[in-house]
């Protein structure tokens, strides 16, 4: 199953180069007219193409584990380096995943209306989180590799 890892590096490539376009594109884009007029229109083309890349990360992901035999180590407190990488990964990659559930949630609801005060905070703040913690994995990732 070496075609596994393709789909794997090529749906990090996409889910973290638009976590970091985004990022960019919300620290320079401070006009709130521009930002209003841009992100009804890049936000769900985008969302979309996240969670596709979302959903191939995650179950090519798990498959690759399942595959190599990682499953049975992951579950039985083994501390090699590879395996604690890994699941530090994982927990990373399990709070990646509920704030992408908080941010889609909010963005999707909220795309081309007002946003409370609440909503603007989560929905900032999760996305913020989204960039650092995509930032970890990716160490975790390199990490990992360097080791195999």
């Amino acid at each position: 199953m070496n075609w596994l890892i393709h789909f794997h590096l090529f749906a990090a490539i996409a889910w973290i180069g638009g976590s970091i376009f985004m990022f960019v594109l919300g620290v320079t884009l401070l006009d709130k007219a521009k930002q209003k007029s841009v992100y009804p229109h890049i936000g769900p083309i985008f969302g979309y193409f996240e969670l596709v890349s979302l959903a191939v990360l995650l179950s090519s992901g798990l498959v690759m584990i399942y595959n190599n035999g990682l499953l049975t180590l992951l579950l039985s407190g083994d501390t090699s380096e590879v395996v604690v990488l890994l699941r530090n990964k994982l927990i990373l990659v399990g709070g990646l995943v509920v704030m992408t559930i908080i941010h889609i949630t909010i963005a999707f609801r909220t795309n081309n209306k007002e946003r409370t005060a609440l909503e603007n905070f989560f929905s900032r703040g999760s996305s913020l989180l989204i960039f650092f913690i995509n930032l970890f994995v990716l160490h975790y990732a390199i990490m990992i590799r360097s080791i195999l």
